[in-house]
């Protein structure tokens, strides 16, 4: 059905006579109004079907009529169409007293009625008040059309903005999830970091004060023969190297003990390590068969540190069991992308060693402080709460990293990630000792430390040795005695105030470049002394054997 064009301006004319058709069409091509006369109702439905914008009727050509056709047709046309319809009626014909006007208004709906006979301008008046009646009708429509459109566009714009709002929501909720995530973990590494620098600020004082207790000790027993004082001097010894194993642990959490690094077969060390594993944790606790992985990659670490962690995690494993537990070592090959935790390695390849137990397992408090050093969950004096921040201190140290995997009655799994070695495992090589030399009355050594009880234990160390011995306090008091003495050695402090002691050995050895220089350092300042010989180096607290034999070497090698 077309409403569109000239067929929706033109009005159709339906008279029972032509000749009123007729003039009542030209009244309006006169006037301007299309118009076209129908000889039947017939042909007024046909008319209407194909356009017009309404219907001039005279009253007797629908009066005895089957209006059926014709209701059916305003029936069908939509809720927006009130088609108009203009009636021309009789003269004195009161509407209301006309059953034909009466029964067009209920059928037809839309009627104006008009009185015959008219003046032509007030039929031209007439149907032109009904077509733009109908023309508001076609503009109300578009207008509805384009609300429609809008509210569909503004509906569709609603549901696209919501599923972006949505997403973005989504989005911000991950990121906010992953940015705490990221803070916890920084959190985290930032406590490890600061206990760390304490743990290694502690560890080289505590070893300082070691070094003048076993010092002491050492020298006291030389000289003592009651027994009684001699198995105290033997308790105070056994005290202060227990210590100095203390301060090792504490050092190797903060990642601050000298490694000597290499290829090393994982699979061979955890094999050769199970008649030590079982005599070490007991009966009560039962070791299953190692799993371990066909062509394991080779792992750069330092293998007597490797051990130990094994050792450290097989003992926690144990204490974390009751009788009857089971503990499995496990190594493999893994390719690990980024770290969701700050004990974790960054991504890489990296071979795995695992330690896993049937025991208790850890709640997420005990969890999150797992590596820092001296917690522990054990009761008073069963342990020292440093086998895992050590664990983690040389994983770290050796490029690696840690990962922890727990469920509280069910168990923990530490994995120990150390880093691919690019070169296969070869066999340890024996260090050949170099022969003590045995020093002479002409050999004369140069003591530096800032510390006066220790320098005086050491310089007492080498006096018993036969050394002849001078000291000095601080770096610019040693380059003074350099210049008025013929220093044979120097046993130098590496850390202290002012002028430290890599910057004393650089003007020691501009000035006397074939003078042997053996350094004494508490471990803090190992990662400093990454580029210096073992042989010249001797870790607080020494005993006299040990001195004797590092200066020894350093003799040698010069």
């Amino acid at each position: 059905m077309s409403y569109g064009g000239d067929l929706s301006e033109r009005a159709l004319v339906l008279a029972p006579a032509g000749r009123d058709a007729a003039i009542a069409a030209a009244i309006l091509k006169e006037a301007g109004v299309p118009a076209l006369v129908c000889d039947t109702l017939d042909m007024l439905r046909e008319r209407l079907g194909e356009g017009a914008g309404l219907a001039v009727v005279v009253e007797e050509a629908l009066r005895d009529c089957d209006l059926t056709g014709l209701s059916a047709w305003i029936e069908a046309q939509p809720s927006w169409s009130d088609f108009p319809f203009v009636m021309l009626t009789q003269r004195g014909g009161s509407v209301e007293r006309n059953p034909v006007a009466q029964r067009l208004s209920v059928t037809l709906g839309n009627v104006s009625f008009l009185e015959r006979p008219f003046h032509p301008t007030t039929l031209v008046s007439a149907v032109r008040t009904a077509l733009r009646g109908r023309r508001r009708q076609y503009e109300a429509r578009e207008r509805i059309e384009e609300i429609r459109r809008a509210e569909a566009m503004l509906e569709r714009r609603v549901a696209e903005r919501t599923a972006e709002l949505e997403a973005a929501n989504r989005q911000l909720a991950s990121q906010i999830g992953e940015r705490e995530k990221v803070e916890s973990a920084l959190r985290q590494a930032q406590r490890l970091e600061a206990v760390g620098q304490l743990t290694s600020g502690v560890a080289h004082d505590f070893n300082n004060l070691l070094t003048v207790i076993l010092g002491n000790v050492e020298q006291m027993r030389k000289h003592a023969d009651d027994p009684v004082l001699k198995r105290r001097l033997a308790m105070m010894s056994e005290a202060s190297h227990r210590g100095a194993r203390l301060t090792a642990q504490m050092l190797a959490f903060s990642r601050q003990q000298k490694l000597e690094p290499r290829p090393v077969d994982l699979n061979d060390t955890v094999l050769s390590m199970r008649d030590l594993l079982q005599s070490t944790i007991g009966g009560s606790v039962q070791i299953a068969a190692p799993r371990l992985a066909d062509d394991l990659w080779p792992a750069m670490i330092d293998p007597t540190q490797i051990e130990l962690v094994i050792l450290n995690l097989a003992i926690n494993a144990r204490d974390a069991m009751e009788v009857g537990g089971s503990l499995t070592i496990s190594t493999a090959n893994v390719v690990l992308g980024e770290p969701d935790a700050p004990e974790a390695p960054p991504p890489g390849e990296y071979v795995m060693v695992s330690v896993g137990d049937t025991g208790s397992g850890m709640t997420d408090e005990v969890r999150a402080r797992a590596f820092e050093p001296f917690f522990t969950t054990k009761e008073v004096g069963k342990g020292s709460g440093l086998g895992l921040s050590q664990v983690f201190g040389l994983a770290k140290q050796s490029g690696g990293g840690l990962g922890l995997e727990t469920d509280v009655g069910r168990g923990t799994t530490i994995k120990v990630f150390l880093p691919r070695a690019n070169e296969a495992p070869v066999g340890q090589v024996a260090e050949a000792g170099a022969a003590p030399m045995a020093p002479g009355d002409h050999l004369m050594v140069l003591v530096v430390d800032d510390d006066d009880a220790v320098r005086e234990v050491t310089a007492g160390l080498l006096v018993d040795l036969g050394y002849n011995v001078i000291e000095a306090g601080s770096g610019g008091a040693a380059l003074d005695l350099i210049e008025r003495h013929q220093i044979s050695a120097v046993v130098l402090d590496f850390a202290m105030p002012g002028m430290n002691g890599a910057d004393l050995a650089r003007e020691l050895r501009a000035r006397q470049p074939r003078v042997p220089i053996l350094f004494a350092t508490g471990y803090a300042d190992a990662e400093a002394l990454m580029k210096v010989g073992d042989h010249q180096i001797v870790h607080k607290p020494f005993v006299q054997a040990e001195l004797a034999r590092k200066l020894s070497r350093s003799f040698a090698a010069a």
